[in-house]
């Protein structure tokens, strides 16, 4: 059902981008219709393009109706703009990396509060490729109808422009760079806040499981009174389709190249727990409807998305190497998966 005038994260985006300083580079990439009107998907930079300097990309908006997540990068790219006028340390800091975000990948799903794009497909579930082992029936991405949710797309169509949209961005901006992280925002699982890290279609461990690990230890370290919960998403169900599965396996066709996709899954049964009468509401289900709540829920994972830019700033001085490596693989292995 198409809301009665134009969602608040928007109005918000828009207002960034009228006061945002000549830095910020604004690129569409394409546009997309929903109801009535024409939304253009959009990707903002900042900071050193050089392919040896490191890069951080932040998403949302994958899911239209997971607003939340379009917020939460909304506050943190806010924060950052405001911060760049006078915060001499964070404009030495993109002297030496690159930012990225896209806060809003879906904006005809936002505008029409739905999963899905305005085409019925679940943009997650869009890439050309299947999961090597059995998916969650339903929920791990179905091709029968666009009536039911997971909607794949028509077999062997062209990407979704979103999708597109979204892989040229982390292409262009994130895999041209020696090393990147990318945090892509959602909501809608669990009681927990957790960071799923790829794959999705196996069960098996990815190469870059040791530098994963590090990372998780530096969020411990960071952030000790954190509430993550730092895990493979193959722990919860398999899925086809996966857009970060994708570009991880076309990012490690270069042996030289690191990239690590993280993925917010924000517990959002905890705001239904706290109050039952979001059942009532398509978009309580996934948001954080009482405004203090909503605050709240920006407030925590600021931190986390500063620091994700941080540690890809100096990632030399945590990422693990010859013994170090094998020793966290082990350790990754041992506490991930050896069940």
């Amino acid at each position: 059902m198409r809301p009665a005038a134009e969602p608040a994260e928007l109005v918000e985006l828009q207002r960034l981008l009228d006061g945002a300083t000549p830095q910020l580079q604004v690129r569409s990439l394409c546009e997309v219709e929903s109801g009535g009107r024409r939304w253009p998907v959009l990707a903002l930079t900042l900071g050193n393009a050089a392919p040896q300097a490191p890069a951080a990309g932040f998403f949302g908006g994958v899911h239209g109706l997971e607003r939340i997540g379009t917020a939460v990068v909304l506050s943190f790219l806010g924060s950052v703009l405001r911060r760049l006028r006078w915060d001499a340390l964070l404009q030495q800091q993109l002297e030496r990396m690159r930012l990225v975000f896209m806060p809003v990948v879906n904006p005809g799903g936002l505008w029409a509060g739905t999963r899905a794009n305005p085409q019925g497909v679940d943009l997650m579930r869009n890439a050309p490729l299947e999961a090597s082992e059995p998916a969650a029936p339903l929920v791990g991405g179905q091709r029968l109808t666009r009536r039911l949710p997971w909607y794949r797309g028509p077999r062997h169509a062209p990407l979704q422009p979103e999708s597109q949209a979204l892989c040229a961005v982390v292409e262009a901006e994130l895999l041209s760079h020696a090393f990147s992280i990318a945090v892509d925002c959602h909501s809608g699982f669990g009681l927990r806040d957790r960071l799923w890290f790829p794959y999705a279609g196996t069960r098996a461990p990815v190469p870059h499981l040791p530098e994963l690990h590090a990372l998780s230890r530096l969020l411990d370290e960071a952030l000790p009174q954190h509430r993550y919960v730092f895990e493979p998403q193959s722990r919860h169900y398999l899925a086809h389709g996966d857009l970060w599965d994708f570009l991880y396996r076309r990012a490690c066709r270069d042996p030289g190249r690191t990239f690590l996709p993280l993925t917010l899954e924000m517990g959002s049964w905890l705001w239904v727990r706290k109050n039952p009468r979001q059942l009532l509401s398509a978009q309580g289900l996934f948001n954080p409807l009482p405004e203090h709540r909503h605050a709240r829920v920006l407030r925590r994972h600021q931190p986390w998305l500063e620091l994700v830019a941080r540690a890809a700033c100096s990632h030399r001085a945590w990422c693990p190497a010859g013994a170090e490596r094998e020793r966290q693989r082990d350790l990754a292995l041992r506490r991930w998966y050896a069940a």
